[in-house]
């Protein structure tokens, strides 16, 4: 049996999926960068193989995909965010139709993915140089609000008066901003459903810059949270697929491109993703 391995390096978190021949998942981790990209995904690779009891040499294949994925000495080839990003998410949506628009929220970037019918990028967009409205933004709201991140979107649900206005467009002055309305005395309920709603009208006029059509995938780890997810449907005024692990969608994306590569060189055509 041969695998396929896909490696996403990002700016907070290292992805890693595992895919058979028959690109399926058989195993996956995520854990976080720090400052030896290379090291901690080796360590984190050799961990997810001894788990499933794959050897090395069983893994026929592996692209690198991320900010980082040039610093990952170990791959066979590297492969754009975008590219993987497409593959992924046009896999893992089949069962809900075909994915014509993809919205990905990473560490410190947001961009907005649209396919053609056959699943081929046809244009994208993403935010500018600022992290207002990335995962890196909504980490420094929790902190402020000594809440771990993964409870946003309970505490957002729990809101029971109108979400607060966020006007910063900056990450610094919508920290300085956020500080401000908590020492007012409004509710971290409200003020967190301002925020995952600034959010979300920042990817909306993305994504309506680009032109949106449906089905929309939300992909990346903040699509964990449920209030994000709440506030993006009703700023794009339609439902979003959000698949059952958002955050290794482009890893998966980038074994599938590994997969094809590697059964087009013994085989000589590809297989479609």
């Amino acid at each position: 049996m041969n695998y396929f391995a896909g490696i996403d390096i990002g700016s907070t978190t290292i992805k890693i999926v595992l895919i058979n021949e028959q690109s399926s998942i058989v195993g996956d981790t995520t854990t976080p960068t720090g400052s030896h990209f290379h090291l901690n995904a080796m360590t984190a690779f050799e961990a997810l193989l001894t788990k499933h009891t794959i050897k090395r040499q069983e893994v026929a294949c592996t692209f690198s995909t991320g900010y980082g994925r040039k610093l990952f000495k170990d791959a066979d080839d590297t492969i754009s965010e975008i590219s993987a990003n497409a593959a992924g998410a046009w896999k893992m949506g089949q069962k809900n139709g075909k994915v014509r628009t993809i919205i990905n929220i990473g560490g410190q970037d947001l961009k907005v993915i649209r396919l053609d019918e056959d699943g081929h990028v046809e244009n994208f967009t993403m935010n500018d140089k600022c992290a207002a409205g990335t995962g890196r933004f909504l980490e420094m709201t929790a902190r402020n609000l000594e809440m771990d991140v993964t409870e946003l979107g309970q505490t957002h649900k729990n809101a029971t008066g109108a979400p607060l206005t966020i006007n910063s467009t900056c990450t610094v002055f919508a920290e300085s901003e956020i500080i401000s309305l908590l020492a007012n005395g409004h509710g971290k309920a409200e003020l967190i459903a301002g925020i995952h709603y600034s959010i979300a009208k920042r990817v909306a006029r993305l994504a309506k810059r680009l032109g949106i059509d449906d089905m929309v995938f939300f992909d990346g780890g903040p699509a964990l949270n449920q209030g994000l997810v709440e506030a993006l449907e009703n700023e794009l005024m339609r439902e979003m697929v959000v698949p059952d692990m958002p955050q290794i969608t482009t890893a998966f994306g980038a074994a599938l491109i590994a997969l094809d590569a590697w059964h087009y060189d013994h085989n000589g055509e590809a297989i479609n993703a």
